[in-house]
């Protein structure tokens, strides 16, 4: 994944969910320091093609429980330093903490990452309609800005037409940086999360999302709508696509390396505007 920095691209290191708890519960824990490690040095590999900076990441733990906030936030502290502590080590210019279901989580997220030294982006999780633990996601971006967060926002869950208006409220809350990252599905007002779409009665997360996908043209009017609330960061969470990705950024003006694969569609055959006068008969039927 690739984000603007003041200006700069910046690459995220691959360690979402590469916490000792995850990795306990799938049976590599004992992969763990090697994997954040390893992540960060592919991220600064590719960054150095580009002169981009790197991006350390961590995420929800599923462990902070704020009815137990003692105990649980001493076990995600140890996590968060581990793998901040690995990605400091190999020179990452910023950590990014994101799809965190708790203020409480998110603010020990944050406070790791200051004693590191490090610029935060701090992105909480949008499944129900405030954090898990009664905070508004304004009120609660508002006191991760003021607890010294760099750039606040929400990322997944909610696809782009229902995370805007709750983006809309967070940027009128706060001062600085503001980040959305939505997921590519068609959530609506009675759906307005990826978990909570059917099909056919049938719950399709998270691996039958594929009737609700966004086209590249609608990720790219999200990436125009956002900018236009102001939002600083913009970017893209599950369902993500390279097209989708590059169409948006195309729509915020910039020519991306793959802005050469770009679809002509000047040059199709049965669209185009060469079309041969022996095909005429054959596409007047479906012409608009």
């Amino acid at each position: 994944r690739e984000f603007l920095w003041a200006g700069s691209e910046v690459m995220v290191a691959l360690t979402y969910y590469a916490h000792r708890d995850k990795l306990r519960v799938i049976g590599r824990e004992e992969e763990l320091e090697a994997l954040n490690r390893q992540a960060v040095q592919l991220a600064q590999e590719v960054a150095a093609e580009g002169d981009a900076l790197v991006a350390g990441n961590i995420s929800n733990t599923w462990v902070y429980d704020h009815t137990q906030h003692d105990e649980t936030s001493r076990l995600v502290r140890e996590m968060y330093e581990e793998q901040v502590g690995w990605a400091v080590d190999e020179g990452v210019d910023l950590v990014i903490a994101e799809t965190l279901s708790y203020l409480g989580e998110a603010l020990i997220a944050l406070e790791v990452i200051k004693q590191a030294g490090l610029p935060s982006v701090i992105t909480l999780g949008s499944v129900p309609d405030q954090t898990q633990d009664g905070y508004p996601y304004e009120e609660a971006c508002k006191i991760l800005v003021d607890n010294g967060a760099d750039v606040v926002g929400l990322n997944c869950s909610r696809g782009p037409w229902t995370l805007l208006p709750i983006v809309e409220r967070i940027r009128k809350a706060v001062d600085g940086y503001v980040a959305a990252l939505p997921v590519a599905y068609r959530t609506t007002e009675a759906h307005p999360t990826m978990q909570s779409l059917r099909e056919q009665g049938q719950r399709s997360f998270p691996i039958a999302l594929d009737p609700f996908a966004h086209t590249r043209f609608e990720m790219a009017d999200f990436a125009a709508q956002a900018r236009e609330l102001g939002v600083n960061y913009i970017g893209i969470c599950c369902g993500a696509a390279p097209h989708h990705v590059r169409a948006m950024a195309e729509a915020l003006g910039r020519e991306v390396p793959a802005s050469r694969y770009s679809p002509d569609l000047s040059l199709h055959p049965m669209i185009g505007s060469q079309v041969k006068a022996k095909d005429q008969p054959f596409l007047e039927g479906w012409k608009d």
